[in-house]
């Protein structure tokens, strides 16, 4: 199928007008928006919701009588039902409310580790991981006296996974590893990882931050033992995010925090705990940010997932190609799977310089080591400026970014 064919498939022009940020001028120039992997725009149907909410609706969720409240709480239970049947979890009391992927990598880490980590246990992450997917495990590392060990990629930023046959022990209780790499654009081959983690009774976490807005999603297929993403790289608000864990294993760990809502009964002696997904949702749950979720999965479904992923697609083999038809353009991640992000550098010339010129012609990427120190150290640079491309994007943006990358090159070559 053709860019052309697959545009009008999309309605590329309709999709556009239901994103207003997208027709405005910045410093003088119409808006280019390459930076959808940090967080994605919002259609106007997910704004419509959160005003819809906040200016008739507002009021806090469960175990109020009121007409506002009993609402506000049919529209969050709603919500959990939208997100369970998205990514197909068998039950409700899988899909746990959070703050964002951080707070629920964080949540896993902390609870699991209280329930299943002891000293001289291990875990395992990839190289590629975003620091919110290392971080709190070296926390939990530190605190339960466990080794933290590391599964690489090579140089074309894939994961190598035969590596796992070494680095897996009978110590090893989990591995925790990205589905789309947020820096290289990698789709890893997350469902034979975790056939050979669960061969060796290792449980797994996959980050799917970026890989829930690059294809269907299907936690029972994948037999993930957790799987975790944020609202707002989703078209959705932000401050609302999801864990998803298997029934059986979210029974087994403590909570994560406490307060109300997590609780069935508190005494001063002991406090029973509410059962899931109440559990893990401990304060003010963010009733609004999981309506618009709720929202901006339907808008994405009403889009069609697979021909939005398509799309995009071609666009990263427009732009890679475009790219590399620049001297002096180098592309960091070529694995042979790889979503819509590319990072690059122009010649020498730091990726900061790159990126404020392209913003003084309207185009937003991002710049820097977007999370990922080690994956710089593996390439031995020190950052790289990273489009990421989304299904309103157009072939006409890319062009405007080749544009731009060129006059970068003639201004410091």
């Amino acid at each position: 199928m053709s860019l052309q064919q697959n545009s009008s498939t999309l309605n590329i022009n309709k999709i556009r007008a239901d994103f207003p940020i997208l027709n405005q001028q910045v410093h003088g120039k119409p808006l280019v928006y390459f930076d959808n992997g940090a967080t994605t725009q919002k259609p106007t149907c997910v704004l419509d919701t959160i005003g819809y909410f906040y200016n008739q609706v507002n009021s806090n969720i469960h175990r109020g009588v009121h007409k506002l409240s009993d609402e506000s709480t049919r529209a969050y239970e709603e919500a959990r039902e939208v997100v369970r049947s998205f990514i197909n979890a068998k039950s409700i009391k899988e899909i746990v409310f959070t703050s964002g992927t951080t707070a629920s990598i964080n949540l896993v880490a902390f609870s699991f580790g209280e329930a299943f980590i002891s000293e001289g246990d291990e875990v395992i992450v990839s190289e590629m991981e975003h620091h919110s997917n290392i971080v709190p495990w070296q926390l939990m590392c530190e605190r339960k006296k466990a080794t933290l060990k590391v599964l690489p990629f090579d140089d074309n930023g894939e994961v190598e996974v035969s590596k796992l046959d070494e680095l897996i022990t009978d110590r090893t209780k989990i591995l925790a590893v990205t589905h789309v790499s947020n820096t290289l654009g990698t789709v890893n081959p997350i469902k034979n990882i975790i056939a050979k983690a669960h061969s060796r009774n290792v449980k797994v976490l996959i980050d799917g931050a970026q890989g829930v807005k690059h294809g269907v999603i299907d936690v029972q297929a994948l037999d993930a033992d957790f799987y975790v993403f944020s609202g707002h790289k989703l078209y959705g608000p932000t401050g609302i995010g999801v864990l998803y864990g298997k029934e059986e294993l979210l029974e087994q760990l403590p909570p994560w925090q406490g307060g109300g809502d997590m609780i069935a009964t508190v005494s001063f002696t002991k406090t029973v705990y509410n059962e899931l997904p109440f559990k893990f949702e401990a304060g003010t749950a963010n009733y609004i940010g999981a309506a618009g979720l709720a929202t901006a999965i339907k808008y994405y479904q009403s889009v069609g997932i697979e021909n939005a992923v398509r799309y995009e697609t071609e666009l990263l083999e427009y732009a890679t190609q475009q790219l590399l038809a620049i001297d002096g353009v180098r592309i960091y991640g070529t694995a042979k799977e790889k979503a819509s992000i590319i990072s690059f550098v122009v010649g020498d010339i730091h990726p900061y310089d790159t990126g404020m010129i392209l913003d003084k012609m309207g185009i937003a990427v991002r710049t820097g080591t977007h999370c990922t120190e080690p994956v710089m150290a593996h390439f031995g640079i020190d950052g790289t400026v990273r489009a990421s491309l989304a299904f309103y994007n157009t072939r006409e943006e890319i062009d405007k970014l080749i544009e731009g990358v060129t006059r970068v090159k003639m201004m410091f070559g």
